[in-house]
């Protein structure tokens, strides 16, 4: 394990935390439940482990959106940042654009591809995942 650490926070700067790398992924999200309470065309996400995350300030300021069966999205209550998703219980997901440095790659995919909003061309050569979970390769890299 590396001793390299980021850290990260919301808009206000109530709630500050680090994460260790290394990440496990990074890639873009299209699909609706990011999309919309980010209010952009896709989030890109990273990850670590949940006990490579700790919270340097600001806890209290959490709250937890149950946004659907399997998953929880962390957001500050004071300025509204969304900043954490939990899906899985082994995997934490760190909205990229909260953390206040590099992490060790760059975004790898696009996931829920086929979910994208008409009103935005992605014009990388980034593989694209689509189907019910994301996943499976669409074959228009």
């Amino acid at each position: 394990m590396s001793d390299k650490k980021v850290t990260g926070g919301c808009l206000c700067g109530a709630v500050r935390f680090e994460i260790e790398l290394p990440t496990l992924f990074c890639g873009h999200c299209h699909c609706s439940m990011c999309r919309q309470p980010h209010g952009s065309a896709f989030v890109t996400w990273t990850a670590v482990p949940p006990e490579r995350f700790r919270y340097l300030a600001g806890e209290e300021q959490t709250r937890q959106f149950q946004s659907s069966e399997e998953g929880t999205r962390t957001f500050c209550h004071l300025c509204g940042s969304q900043m954490l998703c939990q899906v899985e219980p082994d995997i934490l997901d760190i909205a990229l654009s909260a953390l206040h440095a590099p992490i060790d790659r760059v975004p790898e995919a696009h996931w829920y591809y086929d979910s994208r909003v008409t009103w935005f061309e992605v014009t990388d050569d980034l593989p694209k995942y689509g189907g019910e979970y994301g996943m499976e390769p669409l074959g228009i890299d």
